[in-house]
């Protein structure tokens, strides 16, 4: 029998029991399949923009229900979604921790691939980006509580969605079509003192016109997440690793690296201190001088172990952010009317507002400022008599500025989104067409201040300070003129005559008015907008032709999008005045006009073994204003040789075109980490790095400060060309047993002149990595000529990079009917497992030996999964989650060999923490529905699982797990 139009039900019904797409799905014998066919209707579902039958597509689709998400207690989508095998916690709210611009925000990363290359996409539609020059969505801005389900597929899905689909698409669909009344509340807590509670509170009214043919709804809600620092973790420590004394060299069975207590730092704290020659002197609160503690064993020139403590150290980990403070207000509302079954009208608008307070380290000033020791009035007697002992006449003068407050980010993102649209179906002659015709217009504006950073012009005049002879007072030199040696120049930029001298020498002991001289706030501006209207139809063939399994389906389209992105900077920090990185403003704009085709030829239907064979094929072309044109396809198929057995399978090529911020950021300066590949910990990672280090002049027993940020240099590139990739997914789904679902499904991923920003580390090990220096790269890397450190290196965007990703998805789903045990109520039991047997990143795709293995490091677990069961009676459900999380690497894993035949990467010998072991969490909640009321009530990690003290527990990779033990979730739902 063929397939057309709705008698295509049948056969269609009973092909849902075989995907596995969903997380609870519904199963129907034959017959019954047969009597509800008039009620099966063609819909939209992720993957196709072909009306089709749902579950009727060939690409691997993961679900997860809107009450599953509840369930996670968790007011952030990313964070919820992140706990999904298939997809990485690299921008989750916790992990951006460290960010300014994304402070607060909260994206999600498909595969790990990166989150530009994730398309998020809600009801089927783009949506305005968060951070500004990206296309990346906050998904904080997507309200929980108006969820229905979000839909994950695998695999480039460009030549159906669009650029950025390179890992796959992650589509949002909302609750619409509400009537009543509805009010949510949303409690989560430690309940172990670590304090990061959530709340959430949301109103959510729907009306039906009287006519029956129209719904509006109005929505409006509150969440609060409470900032979290790092040292309210209870794994929380100043601990770290250090190079072993004992160690020998590689291979000698000596660990190379030891795990010590208390590294800190002698050599700067928020009371000051004087750095000259072998002494580390600081001050007491009130400014009382005496030495530092001298230190056990040395990780850098600035950090050391302290096992007995040190009271004026200073520890990094003291200011860090697990969370920020976080207020987001939603308002939002739905319409809909059907004219006729030909015209439907709708629109979709929200405006999300978000107040984020996000902690970071204070401003800080390290070997960079000398003071006369005699001269200076702020140093006590005592002090400058044990320095003129030793013969010391100047010393650096180094600061953390704890007294003046922490370069808090404070920020206020705005986002606002409309849509509007006509969906409906007509005929032409006898072929009936589906249409769906949009306009969307979106805008983020993120307002970012940054706290308390330094004019540091201002405070090299101000702690070069002297008595002068005319009030006996402390003053600027700037301001005593006899105090001048010739050639001297007032090194302040900022009301330049008003120099207050600042008392560095204790805590808390500069003046307000000296303080205020100092510091200011640093501005920026961000603005993304968005923009873009389209069109789709679909229809079949069946007026005019039929495949033996039915009509073939066909959807075109076109679409025209225009993106833009600026962040203006304030005047000041653009003078480069502050401490903080000058960077000009930036604005960059594209845009792109598409046309798309997708068609479906059911080839076979009810014939022997060929139950149903259908292919898939859909094609896209763009042209980008800044890119040029560019195109992508995808095939697929779907063979069900008898009812219960699936094969499916998609092939194609997607692209993404270079965003903003690579195509259009100038050039300007940052800062950022470096660790020096001369160092003499380093030196012996490469074979070649002895000789090349030795040719720049630099000793074997270089120890360079590489615990102090590096001025960067970095910038977009106008030249950027699209990277494409090809996707290659294939699977098994079965239903061997009534109510019972499982599917294996592999893919393999290669994506090809990735758009990659040379990291500054990867330019400072090249310079001598090679086997003799490379002019390029060294003449990017800039060292101080007396000292050798580095000082500076520059980077940007360029096509470089390749990403193989090769790995194995099992979903399997049984709902069990316990009356066949005579036993009351159901389960229902999920299993999800997700298996990367390769995940490797070449750098530079023509290098194939400069191969960095990513399987199997923190962050890529080579095995991860969620497991859950579900008991229902009646109005009451309860679950028992478990997620895991396979045994991952601390170490660089290498798989390849040098030249000389040794293998890359570390080994365990390398550090004695060199792995975190398999993890375990468990979950219970438990739901139950009243008249007009649900509640629920759980525990997330049951057990109180904690991470060991040598992961943190945030940043982009360790924010995969769980770092803050057993909490507490309520959920109540009432509606009138």
């Amino acid at each position: 029998m063929k397939k057309n139009k709705l008698n295509i039900a049948i056969s269609t019904a009973l092909a849902a029991s075989l995907s596995g797409f969903v997380a609870a799905p519904a199963f129907a014998n034959e017959a019954d399949s047969k009597d509800e066919a008039s009620k099966i209707e063609r819909v939209e579902v992720t993957g196709s923009r072909i009306a089709r039958y749902e579950f009727s597509q060939p690409a691997p689709t993961i679900t997860l229900t809107g009450e599953e998400i509840e369930r996670a207690g968790i007011p952030d989508l990313a964070s919820v979604l992140s706990e999904l095998p298939a997809i990485g916690a690299t921008a989750t709210i916790r992990a951006n921790s460290g960010s300014n611009s994304a402070a607060g925000s909260s994206s999600i990363d498909l595969r790990r691939l990166g989150t530009a290359r994730t398309l998020v996409l809600v009801n089927g539609k783009r949506h305005v980006a968060g951070s500004a020059g990206s296309s990346t969505v906050d998904l904080s801005t997507i309200p929980s509580s108006l969820i229905k389900r979000v839909d994950v597929i695998t695999g480039g899905a460009s030549a159906i969605y669009g650029s950025d689909a390179v890992s796959g698409v992650v589509n949002i669909v909302l609750r619409d079509d509400f009537e009543g009344l509805e009010v949510k509340a949303s409690y989560s807590n430690s309940t172990e003192g670590v304090g990061n509670r959530n709340l959430t509170t949301s109103l959510l009214a729907g009306a039906t016109t009287s006519d029956g043919k129209g719904n509006v709804t109005f929505f409006v809600g509150k969440d609060v997440i409470d900032e979290v620092m790092a040292r309210d973790i209870r794994n929380y420590n100043t601990d770290g690793h250090v190079p072993n004394p004992e160690n020998t060299g590689e291979e000698d069975g000596i660990l190379d690296r030891i795990w010590v207590k208390n590294v800190t730092s002698e050599r700067i704290s928020p009371n000051g201190v004087l750095l000259a020659g072998p002494y580390n002197y600081t001050f007491s609160n009130d400014g009382v001088g005496e030495l530092m503690p001298t230190r056990d064993l040395t990780s850098s020139f600035a950090f050391g172990s302290f096992p007995d403590g040190c009271k004026y150290c200073f520890n990094p980990s003291d200011y860090e952010n697990f969370l920020p403070q976080r207020e987001k207000v939603t308002v939002a509302t739905t319409f809909n009317y059907e004219v006729s079954e030909e015209l439907n009208f709708y629109s979709d608008v929200k405006y999300v507002r978000a107040d984020i307070a996000q902690q970071f380290q204070p401003s800080f000033r390290f070997n960079r400022d000398r003071v006369n020791i005699a001269e200076n009035p702020f140093i006590p007697q005592a002090t400058k008599d044990f320095f003129a002992a030793e013969g010391i006449e100047t010393a650096f003068a180094n600061k953390f500025f704890d007294e003046i407050g922490n370069r808090s980010a404070d920020n206020k993102r705005e986002t606002f989104r409309m849509v509007f649209g006509a969906k409906g179906a007509f005929e032409l002659s006898e072929t009936p067409f589906d249409y769906d015709v949009y306009y969307s217009n979106g805008r983020t504006e993120n307002d970012r201040i940054t706290q308390n950073d330094l004019i540091v012009g201002n405070y090299v005049a101000a702690i070069d300070a002297v008595i002068d002879p005319e009030t006996g007072k402390a003053a600027c030199r700037a301001n005593v003129a006899s105090a001048q040696p010739d050639g001297y120049s007032n090194p302040a930029t900022v009301n330049r005559d008003a120099c207050v001298p600042y008392n560095p020498f204790g805590n808390g002991l500069a003046s307000q008015a000296a303080q205020d001289w100092v510091t200011a706030d640093v501005q920026r501006n961000d603005t993304i907008k968005q923009r873009y209207f389209g069109g789709s139809v679909s229809f079949d063939t069946a007026e005019f032709f039929e495949l033996p399994g039915g009509a073939v389906g066909v959807a075109v389209g076109y679409e025209k999008r225009w993106e833009s992105s600026e962040t203006i900077t304030d005047e000041l920090t653009r003078s480069g005045a502050m401490a903080n990185a000058a960077t000009p403003n930036t604005y960059g704009e594209y845009d792109v006009s598409e046309t798309f085709i997708e068609t479906s030829l059911p080839i076979l239907a009810d014939a022997f073994l060929a139950h149903e064979l259908t292919l898939d094929a859909a094609y896209r072309k763009a042209d980008y204003s800044h890119a040029g044109k560019v195109d992508s396809w995808k095939t697929g198929f779907m063979w069900s040789p008898i009812e219960g057995y699936s094969l499916r399978g998609t092939y194609g090529e997607a692209v993404r075109a270079p965003n903003i911020a690579e195509a259009f950021s100038p050039r300007s300066p940052g800062f950022g980490r470096v660790a020096d590949p001369c160092d003499a910990d380093n030196i012996g990672d490469q074979p070649n790095r002895a000789k090349n280090c030795a040719a720049l002049g630099i000793p074997t027993d270089f120890q360079p400060d590489d615990a102090v940020s590096k001025r960067v240099i970095s910038g977009g590139n106008p030249n950027l060309e699209v990277e494409s990739s090809e996707s290659l997914t294939v699977g098994l789904v079965m239903n061997p047993i009534d109510d019972l679902t499982f599917s294996i499904d592999y893919y393999d991923i290669e994506i090809t002149d990735a758009i990659d920003s040379l990291s500054v580390q990867t330019v400072a090990d090249n310079c001598v990595d090679g086997p003799d220096l490379d002019p390029t790269f060294c003449g990017q890397v800039t060292r101080d000529p007396s000292t050798l450190e580095i000082t500076q290196v520059e980077s940007g965007e360029l096509n470089t990079a390749k990403l193989e990703l090769k790995g194995i998805d099992f979903d399997l789903k049984y709902k069990l009917d316990l009356a066949d045990f005579n036993l009351p109520g159901e389960a229902r039991v999920n299993l999800f497992l997700s298996h990367t047997l390769e995940f490797n990143t070449y750098q530079f795709q023509n290098r194939p030996e400069l191969i960095s293995r990513e399987h199997g490091e923190l962050g890529d677990p080579e095995l991860q999964g969620n497991f859950s069961v579900n008991y229902r009676l009646d109005d009451l459900s309860v679950t028992w989650s478990t997620r895991f999380i396979d045994r991952s690497a601390l170490i660089d894993l290498e798989d390849t060999l040098t030249a000389d035949g040794e293998p890359r990467g570390d080994t365990t010998e390398d550090q004695e923490h060199s792995y975190i072991g398999s993890h375990f969490t468990h979950d219970i909640s438990a739901r139950y529905n009243l008249d007009n009321a649900t509640i629920e009530v759980g525990f997330r990690n049951v057990f109180d699982k904690l991470l060991p003290d040598y992961v943190s527990g945030n940043g982009s990779g360790s924010s995969l797990y769980d770092p803050w033990g057993r909490r507490v979730f309520a959920n109540v739902t009432y509606k009138f």
